[in-house]
């Protein structure tokens, strides 16, 4: 693996589809769109739009990095699946990163990560001395210590309850997990990313079917 890799990352995990490509410490381009729905058709065109901002190719990259949630359940196989099929066909690692840790990447610890998960909940995970196992608690209900700052996408929500401090990310999503993947390229080849599903998939099924996940 070279010393500045080019790593490609992406995630569907919430009504967006983003992206970004860095190489070594450097961000070259991203994207991100919201959508509600469409990321299966959005997401390769959004890709290749990186890729071209950046100057490079797919037979450039060195490693793919893909957010595997927690989130939207069909969003979260939409992006795994995508970053397992790719991986296969260019022959390069494709490293799973958590919601918890992009967003967790740069930020002084210790920290919660707190994030919108619908239905009156969050999902959330606390780094540093006194460490959070990853969870969905309802919003309401929560028991942190009041001193204890908040970072993600319900964080601000989260403080008109209970008063707690909230950091700004450092990092947009997509390139925060580009730059904890690049934290795990020396494990890439002896592991594949799997989605990290803290809620089960809503008792109907959805119209159009979930992508198939390889064994």
């Amino acid at each position: 693996m070279p010393s500045d890799p080019l790593i490609l990352a992406f995630d569907t995990s919430a009504a967006h589809c983003a992206a970004a490509l860095l190489r070594g410490d450097d961000l070259l381009a991203e994207a991100q769109e919201p959508m509600a729905k469409g990321q299966t058709e959005r997401l390769m065109p959004l890709l290749e739009q990186v890729l071209a901002a950046g100057g490079v190719g797919w037979g450039d990259l060195d490693a793919l990095a893909v957010g595997v949630g927690p989130g939207n359940f069909t969003g979260v196989r939409i992006a795994v699946s995508a970053a397992r099929g790719l991986a296969l066909g260019l022959g390069c690692p494709a490293i799973g990163v958590a919601v918890f840790d992009a967003r967790a990447c740069g930020v002084p610890r210790p920290v919660c990560v707190v994030e919108e998960a619908r239905r009156g909940q969050v999902y959330l995970q606390g780094f540093g001395a006194n460490p959070v196992a990853p969870a969905l608690q309802d919003a309401d209900t929560l028991d942190l210590p009041r001193d204890l700052p908040l970072v993600g996408s319900a964080a601000d929500a989260t403080r008109a309850r209970t008063g707690q401090p909230v950091l700004a990310a450092r990092y947009a999503l997509a390139e925060g997990i580009a730059r904890v993947a690049r934290t795990r390229l020396d494990d890439a080849p002896h592991t594949r990313p799997a989605p990290l599903y803290l809620r089960g998939p809503d008792a109907a099924p959805p119209s159009d079917p979930p992508p198939v996940l390889l064994p």
